[in-house]
């Protein structure tokens, strides 16, 4: 019997944790349960017979984990692991069924491999798919991709899985948190719409991350796709801390209860995640058997798509796109309290004529005041458009959230995100980068937050260009994957020579966005000598250094930067949407000599 078939009369159950059971069952809050389908296979098999005694339609692998990333193992090691957890399911599922002979059916379970600012999604696209070869080849009846926050690497994975095998079952849940909001920012309403938008997908809905009360509350609000089975997975209820180990309390009773409400909500497909065991699901076979599914129409659970209103214009963006040459002009904010003489420098930007003052993030991993703080302080002063650099090194998912909802919430509409530089190394003992995710995986949770909470006036947001790192292909590449995620325009490093504005040139043509060209005016001989020597990077001639001399007055120093930085604008005219002004030490006196020659 086909399991969709089954199922268009039947609500279904499917197994409960296998992770944290086994962990009560060793004592051990620290163990793999994955590394047992080797060491202790015996064990395994006992859990899954235990769950299909007390009622389970389906089990699914002990294989949440097992990925290199989480277990340290070789291909060849995590290979043997995947073949051996499938033969242990599928030998308890021939000494365990039940004596009523209802069916039960394996599905291969994958988890999310662990991503950070040095993920090749390329690399972890081949694991996953490794992973389903194994689950396809050992004749398994699905796949469930399970605790995902989003369906990045789905979107590639159904079409591959259902083109070697159509009759595979597909099951994808996401993980949301109180609130309803998986780890990239996506709200479940959204999972729930990408998922209707994915014809291979069979079934999907959400587990972990929240308790059964917050699952129904969050599954009333919820209207799934069109032609997919719904499913839902609570975890037993939200952990507390004992004796330095994460615990559950037991409460199946009134698990099985909310499962109960649930189930009466229509959903085909009911599980228990973290912390509950075989007496959870006995007990939500036993409340739920006498349920009938109800009856959904079609215009019941069509998605019905918010009213798109109208965006609201973004000034700066508005200028870029009107062809005329934008003036972006970086402030270094400063290493203490003092802010005076910013604050100065800040109206003399304004009465510059300049478009936009942006602020870096901490550069060089030095701290500084806050980016975002300091555009709110310049902005409310002067009433010029800000941009403040956004970097991956220093906030994690939740710091950044919050960052990002407090810029928006004061009036900030443009960000520069970056990946960040590192954190110095004589910091390292004490100080240590984030670095969750790179520019391009923070620019797609960016993309998510328009979508989802600032639809009618968006961020709208750019890029680094570093033209120099790689090669230029590899350049074009990753300036594509950042449009991909969003980006609407560049700021590239200081340009200094003929070759590098050819190769600006180069990119100008094969990407379509905006590109603010980087002027760095070098103030002194020893201000010139350190940017070469010391700025990854950037590329300083030696006949421009040539050009300072260590006895050159300050005005005499300033006078060659601004004739040079004149010269280079010039050479890039026919290139540039615009300049972006690297002011060494906040000299913005420069900007009129350079733009008032």
């Amino acid at each position: 019997m086909q399991l969709k078939d089954y199922l268009n009369d039947h609500q279904f159950i499917l197994d409960g944790s296998m992770g944290t059971y086994y962990c009560n069952l060793m004592n051990n809050a620290e163990a793999l349960s994955e590394m047992a389908n080797l060491s202790a296979p015996e064990v395994i098999e006992g859990i899954h017979r235990e769950y299909i005694t007390a009622g389970a339609r389906i089990i699914r692998t002990n294989t949440f984990a097992a990925n290199r990333e989480v277990l340290q193992m070789s291909k060849s090691e995590q290979r043997k692991l995947i073949h051996t957890a499938c033969r242990i399911a599928k030998k308890s599922v021939r000494n365990g069924e039940q004596a009523d002979s209802k069916p039960v059916w394996i599905f291969g379970n994958i988890g999310p491999i662990t991503e950070n600012a040095k993920t090749d999604e390329d690399i972890i696209l081949q694991e996953y798919q490794m992973m389903c070869d194994i689950f396809m080849d050992e004749g398994l009846n699905g796949i469930h991709f399970e605790t995902f926050a989003d369906a990045k690497y789905i979107e590639k994975l159904a079409p591959y899985i259902k083109e070697k095998k159509p009759d595979m079952f597909l099951l994808v849940s996401y993980c949301v948190n109180k609130n309803g909001y998986s780890q990239s920012g996506i709200s479940a309403a959204r999972l729930m719409e990408r998922s209707g938008q994915l014809k291979e997908i069979d079934a999907c809905g959400f587990n972990c991350g929240i308790g059964s009360g917050h699952m129904y509350s969050l599954l009333q609000q919820i209207t799934f796709p069109v032609g997919k089975l719904s499913y839902a997975s609570p975890n037993a209820g939200y952990p507390e801390q004992m004796q330095n180990r994460m615990a559950f309390m037991d409460n199946a009773q009134y698990f099985s209860e909310n499962m109960k409400r649930i189930a009466e909500l229509g959903l085909d497909l009911l599980g228990g995640c973290c912390g509950t065991t075989p007496e959870y699901i006995k007990n939500i076979v036993f409340q739920t058997e006498n349920i009938k599914k109800p009856v959904i129409t079609k215009s019941e659970r069509t998605l019905q798509g918010e009213q798109k209103l109208p965006q609201r214009k973004n000034e700066f963006h508005e200028r870029l796109q009107s062809g005329k040459k934008v003036i972006a002009v970086e402030l270094d904010p400063p290493y203490n309290a003092e802010i005076d003489k910013l604050m100065e420098c800040a109206h003399i930007v304004k009465n510059s004529g300049a478009d936009i003052i942006t602020f870096a993030d901490s550069p060089m991993g030095r701290s500084r005041v806050d980016s975002i703080l300091m555009s709110i302080k310049i902005a409310d002063e002067t009433g010029m458009i800000v941009m403040p650099h956004v970097c991956c090194r220093d906030r994690n998912m939740i710091s950044m959230r919050s960052s990002l909802l407090g810029a928006y919430i004061n009036g900030i509409r443009n960000l520069l995100i970056v990946t960040g530089d590192p954190v110095p190394g004589e910091s390292r003992v004490s100080t240590t980068g984030v670095f969750d995710y790179n520019s391009i995986q923070l620019m797609d949770y960016v993309k998510e937050m328009n979508a989802e909470h600032f639809g009618m006036e968006p961020f709208s947001y750019g890029g680094a260009l570093n033209y120099g790192r790689g090669s230029i292909e590899k350049v074009i590449e990753r300036m594509k994957r950042k449009i991909d995620a969003g980006a609407t325009y560049f700021l590239t490093q200081p340009i200094f020579s003929k070759e590098d504005a050819f190769r600006i040139k180069q990119i100008k043509e094969s990407v379509d966005a905006k590109i603010l060209c980087g002027i760095l005016p070098l103030v002194s001989y020893r201000n010139a000598c350190f940017i070469k020597n010391e700025i990854a990077g950037i590329n300083v001639p030696d006949e421009i250094v040539e050009r300072y001399h260590p006895d050159m007055s300050k005005e005499e120093a300033e006078k060659v930067g601004a004739l040079m930085a004149r010269e280079m604008m010039e050479l890039l005219d026919p290139i540039a949407d615009g300049y972006y002004f690297m002011l060494p030490f906040n000299r913005v006196s420069l900007l009129e000599k350079i733009l008032n020659k």
